[in-house]
């Protein structure tokens, strides 16, 4: 499908990735419902995506919750008389070890459960409740060609201190698999990004030595940036072929 034929929810686009998946869809002609909890971060983006070809709304809400998960929907439907794509983009981190002893005290530390409930409700349930939606309205609708963009990690292959991000991710990847079974005889388009170390406000604020520590594990020595995930996210929305399937864009780092 072309970009300029959608009519699409981009998750998580207040800031990072997001915002350049929300602007790099309107400026190809896409209309696009921006979702995310910050409202300031939301009104920002629309005002700079008001002189662009394509059109953006946005919405806030989390996408944990399943009552603000169908607003989304029916916003997106209002605005633009259907829905036929969502990228599942939004997600948070809560990083700790499962255990860990300290040294001094000799104090058993270990990840709350807290904590990875609240990474599993943002970066699994969340595309599960988006994906179940699009898809059921589409189904509902006879809205052919539609396509669900799940944007997982290099993570998924398991990253210390992230028991709860890596299980997310990874299930992430499966669900894409299965979604793309599933779906596909609604004509209906299931796909996923794993991006590597990706110029974000995260990496902005590592310190220069975790930063040089992360980038020796990268074999092209470098982070990429969100315009080259775009890339990605495009070639699966264009490909009308594509489907059940992960792109890794990471710099070497899984080879």
């Amino acid at each position: 499908m072309k970009l300029d034929q959608m009519k699409i929810i981009v998750t998580g686009a207040a800031q990072g990735m997001g915002r350049t998946f929300a602007l790099e869809l309107v400026k190809a002609g896409a209309d696009v419902m921006a979702v995310d909890i910050a409202e300031e971060p939301l009104a920002k983006l629309s005002a700079e995506a008001s002189d662009l070809p394509g059109r953006l709304a946005t919405y806030a809400g989390d996408v944990s919750d399943e009552d603000a998960v169908k607003g989304a929907i029916a916003a997106t439907v209002d605005a633009f008389g259907k829905v036929n794509g969502v990228i599942n983009n939004a997600g948070i981190f809560r990083d700790r070890l499962l255990v860990k002893k300290d040294r001094e005290s000799g104090k058993v530390k270990t990840m709350s459960l807290k904590d990875w409930q609240a990474v599993i409700d943002v970066d699994l349930t969340g595309p599960f409740l988006f994906t179940r939606e699009v898809a059921a309205w589409m189904v509902e609708n006879d809205e052919k060609g539609g396509v669900i963009v799940n944007i997982s990690s290099v993570s998924r292959h398991g990253n210390q201190g992230q028991s709860n991000y890596s299980a997310a991710k990874a299930g992430l990847i499966a669900d894409t698999k299965l979604w793309g079974e599933e779906l596909a005889r609604y004509g209906i388009r299931v796909g996923a990004v794993a991006p590597g170390f990706i110029e974000t406000p995260i990496l902005e604020g590592m310190r220069d030595d975790m930063l040089q520590a992360m980038l020796s594990r990268v074999p092209l020595r470098r982070v990429g940036t969100p315009e080259e995930i775009f890339m990605a996210v495009r070639f699966i929305i264009e490909c009308d072929y594509f489907t059940g399937r992960c792109i890794d864009v990471d710099g070497g780092v899984s080879i």
